[in-house]
């Protein structure tokens, strides 16, 4: 059984989620070398016992190596360049939300050299990886999963193998449709509320403690009620997931009404100026259309996250 001691553990890719996750990997005592394209975003790590590569290709003498860099096409140079010396490491762990394509050719790839590939997207984001309540969709060989799995436990509260192959981008695409769709009806709602008269924080109160609450609604009604777009997850991340998810609605011949209709919604957000913002802002869009102008309510709530 793999122990978080036995194996050389290789990261590439420090930004918000990345560096989040390595760092518990180190806090942990892994044996963990870092290497991100603007070296300063990594230097930090040192201090938790990390050590910072020069190069991806320094990392293939590790057995695992995460990624988590912003797109296909990052992940695509990520292999080569990991790959650029002539040497491979065992597995390597990809944990950005990408296409199915774009993972086979990783995977395709990497098998050429000798690697093995998990696809291992994950649901949360730095402050949700903070509090230990992360989760990754994991696909790809089992035996290379077992192996890893020690690994993900540190960073998160569990891990779901859904098969070989592809299937946990598939399984992400779906995940991030769903979050699009329920944040431009919970602003919906919640506009509503508002605009009869009710106080968000009153409304977000009671949806959360009914039914029909949630860790997102809940996670998100801070920002829902006091309108601050600290940035946990973009417009313009969420439009490229949608995106996808539509892409392969129109591959699988499965129809996405809600998620095309909440595309168009995101694509107007970020045509207002806030495609750096949380996407949580839509909201804003909401209220526009719903000729209100909102204030921040400035009530203290609960994210569920503490």
């Amino acid at each position: 059984m793999t122990t978080l001691t036995d194996a050389k553990l290789g990261w590439i890719g420090t930004g918000r989620m990345g560096y989040a996750m390595a760092e518990r990997l180190a806090k942990a005592g892994c044996d963990l070398t870092v290497w991100n394209r603007t070296r300063a975003k990594a230097e930090p790590l040192a201090a938790r016992g990390a050590r910072i590569a020069e190069r991806p290709s320094d990392l293939a003498g590790c057995d695992v190596v995460f990624v988590t860099v912003a797109a296909g096409r990052e992940l695509l140079e990520s292999v080569e360049a990991l790959l650029a010396g002539g040497r491979a490491p065992k597995i390597v762990v990809d944990i950005t939300s990408v296409s199915v394509e774009d993972s086979a050719r990783a995977r395709e790839r990497l098998a050429a050299a000798g690697a093995q590939l998990l696809a291992a997207p994950v649901s949360g984001n730095a402050k949700v990886i903070k509090a230990g309540k992360l989760s990754f969709v994991v696909s790809g060989p089992k035996d290379a999963y077992a192996r890893v799995q020690p690994f993900l436990a540190v960073m998160g509260k569990g891990a779901s193998w859904v098969g070989e192959g592809e299937l946990a981008r598939v399984a992400k695409i779906c995940h991030n449709v769903f979050l699009g769709v329920v944040i431009q009806s919970l602003a919906e709602i919640t506009v509503l509320a508002n605009k009869a008269g009710m106080p968000r924080h009153a409304f977000l109160e009671f949806l959360n403690q009914s039914v029909m609450g949630s860790v997102f609604s809940r996670y998100k009604s801070p920002a829902l009620v006091n309108l601050d777009f600290s940035v946990t997850f973009t417009p313009e991340l969420l439009l490229k997931d949608l995106d996808l998810g539509l892409a392969a609605g129109r591959r699988h011949g499965a129809p996405l009404p809600l998620a095309s209709l909440t595309r168009d919604a995101l694509q107007a957000l970020i045509g207002n100026g806030y495609g750096g913002s949380d996407f949580a802002a839509l909201i804003l869009m909401q209220a526009r259309a719903a000729g209100m102008s909102l204030e921040p309510e400035n009530v203290a709530l609960d994210d569920g996250l503490r």
